[in-house]
């Protein structure tokens, strides 16, 4: 319907003798019209179902009735950002109604978060919105239900039973009981919190099911029965996401005995020692739930073969009281494919595994890679300390009267000096891989010629395999409108000059993963220890994960140098050189 009231506007603002100007107005100025349903909200420039304008699919008129109206009742309260008038959900529509709401609640001037000040009025008013009389109030929590997805009150001065019912069911979908009356009061503020913000607590596409139920676990027993303090309630949309790892952790440091005014989501010194005590001994009741739970966030891991065979954790063994084979097969893969000591038990290394893409930072690895220079010397201190290979870069961009000139490239002599040493090299190729704007197909193609040259030049053989670094926490958005396109031009370059040279990528693992399928990559190198990452959350280890980098430390005074677990049987570096082309 929408799309044929965009062709008849087009139609007169063209064709028509007398155009209708930029403003569609099909209900307004006292005129009475035979269309269905109430169209202001389309009724301004730039709006669905102006031509003028790409089409950007259906809005809700409910949504934005309560933007005209937050924005047109808040627009002098001190801080106010108004928020797009456009019908749609987003994060600047609920954060202006939680300005709305610290206004009405008395805080000035208002700002665009949920903090402390904000929980705690929440808090001492103590009202529950089937109880509150302020309508400006109840608009606000009307609208909050709207833009989450749930049918409110269309009359949004009006608890109604729409309403009533939403909430109750909002409840629900966090995890939390409504009939609880304890509960349905504390909670209050936490669910006011939720709606306040972009989570989502009903499934999403792509989403687990079986995720779905760990969260709202999570939010029940943490949040609502312990309370502990730093914890708000967990998204429950069936995703792995950083806030769902963040709470995950919390849990996991409540049951292994840090007290709640400690707990903090981090994979710190105390979690640690936690995890290396309480954890490590025979699980039982909620830690062990929370074992199997990471189990189940880390699947599938990879049983060894030509191809490689996924193997899933079964959700039938996240909550049962035994163990069974399958959950001790899962375990005993997940350690074989980690590159871990096989013990079939919840050791460190396995829960440090399952937790942080680092894992153990401390547990040994035969590669590395530096900036520096590898000279006889340092080759010899690197073999000794157990380093076996190490990454060196191709070359630099930058120029050494640049101030942020490293001095990173490799030097002519230098791949002879590893190898004479007994140690082998892979080559890393990175041009501004801390910034967006450097991947497009273009930069890619460029800069694979650049390292196809570098490579022959320093007579790599062929087959090697060159990772080009994307060097930050890139998102899907970013991997699809340049990462992507990034690698397919290197992977172009390299056909077009033979393909002598093989291309793997270094990122996180949610990069390598998507750059590995959707363009070719050989050979991944996961940035693991920055396992704050995004990419690193709810992603397990990339099936062809060759490198992955745990720790970065200063192996020698101002020789810093990344600890990597080289993974077996897998990309073998470069160990000779050859001559000529």
């Amino acid at each position: 319907m929408l799309r044929a009231y965009r062709a008849l506007i087009e139609h007169l603002r063209t064709a028509a003798p007398t155009r209708t100007g930029l403003r569609i107005l099909p209900h307004s100025f006292g005129y009475e019209t035979e269309c269905p349903g109430n169209l202001t909200m389309y009724a301004v420039e730039g709006s669905t179902i102006d031509p003028a304008v790409p089409w950007s699919g259906f809005a809700d008129y409910q949504i934005f009735a309560a933007q005209r109206w937050v924005n047109g009742t808040y627009a002098n309260a001190p801080g106010y950002l108004r928020c797009p008038e456009n019908g749609r959900t987003g994060w600047s529509t609920v954060l202006s109604l939680t300005q709305a709401l610290q206004h009405e609640l008395g805080i000035s001037p208002t700002v665009q978060s949920f903090g402390p000040g904000t929980y705690n009025a929440v808090k001492n008013r103590n009202l529950l919105p089937s109880q509150e009389s302020r309508s400006n109030l109840i608009r606000i929590y009307n609208g909050a239900l709207w833009c989450k997805g749930y049918w409110a009150s269309t009359s949004h001065a009006l608890w109604s039973g729409e309403s009533q019912t939403a909430i109750e069911q909002f409840y629900t979908d966090t995890g939390l009981s409504y009939t609880n009356s304890t509960m349905r009061h504390a909670m209050w503020p936490d669910i006011l919190k939720a709606l306040l913000r972009m989570d989502q607590f009903r499934l999403v596409p792509g989403g687990d099911i079986n995720i779905q139920k760990i969260q709202r676990r999570l939010n029940l027993r943490y949040v609502a029965e312990i309370d502990i303090p730093a914890m708000g309630l967990v998204p429950c949309d069936g995703i792995y996401s950083r806030d769902v790892q963040q709470g995950f952790m919390m849990a996991v440091q409540y049951e292994i005995g840090i007290p709640p005014s400690s707990i903090n989501g981090y994979f710190g010194p105390g979690t640690q020692t936690g995890l290396r005590g309480v954890g490590s001994g025979p699980l039982a009741g909620d830690l062990r739930y929370l074992f199997r739970s990471a189990c189940y966030f880390n699947s599938p891991t990879m049983l060894p073969g030509n191809p490689q065979t996924p193997l899933m954790y079964r959700p039938e063994d996240i909550g049962t009281d035994t163990v069974t084979s399958t959950h001790l097969d899962w375990v005993r893969a997940f350690q074989r494919f980690s590159q871990i000591p096989v013990t079939s038990t919840n050791d460190y290394t396995t829960w440090a595994q399952l937790l942080v893409s680092c894992g153990d930072t401390e547990r040994p690895a035969a590669g590395c890679d530096c900036i520096r220079e590898i000279t006889a010397t340092r080759a010899a201190q690197l073999k000794a300390a157990g380093y076996r290979i190490v990454g060196r870069y191709l070359d630099e961009h930058l120029p050494p009267s640049d101030p942020y000139y490293l001095a990173k490239a490799l030097r002519p002599h230098e791949p002879q000096v590893i190898i004479d040493a007994g140690m082998r090299f892979y080559p890393i190729f990175q041009y501004n891989g801390t910034e967006l704007m450097n991947f497009t197909f273009v930069k890619g193609y460029d800069q694979a010629v650049v390292a196809h040259q570098k490579a022959v030049g320093f007579r790599i053989p062929a087959g090697a395999c060159i990772y080009f670094a994307v060097d930050y926490d890139a998102l899907d958005v970013d991997i699809d409108n340049n990462i992507r396109p990034y690698f397919q031009g290197v992977k172009a370059a390299f056909a077009e000059l033979g393909g002598r040279y093989l291309f793997g990528v270094y990122g996180s693992r949610n990069v390598c993963s998507r750059i590995t399928h959707e363009v070719g990559a050989r050979w991944s190198f996961v940035s693991g220890m920055s396992w704050g990452f995004s990419g690193n959350l709810g992603f397990p280890l990339p099936e062809n994960w060759s490198f992955n980098q745990i720790r970065e430390y200063e192996f020698q005074p101002a020789w810093g140098l990344d600890h990597n677990v080289w993974r077996e049987n897998s990309d073998p570096g470069v160990s000779f050189l050859v001559n000529g082309e």
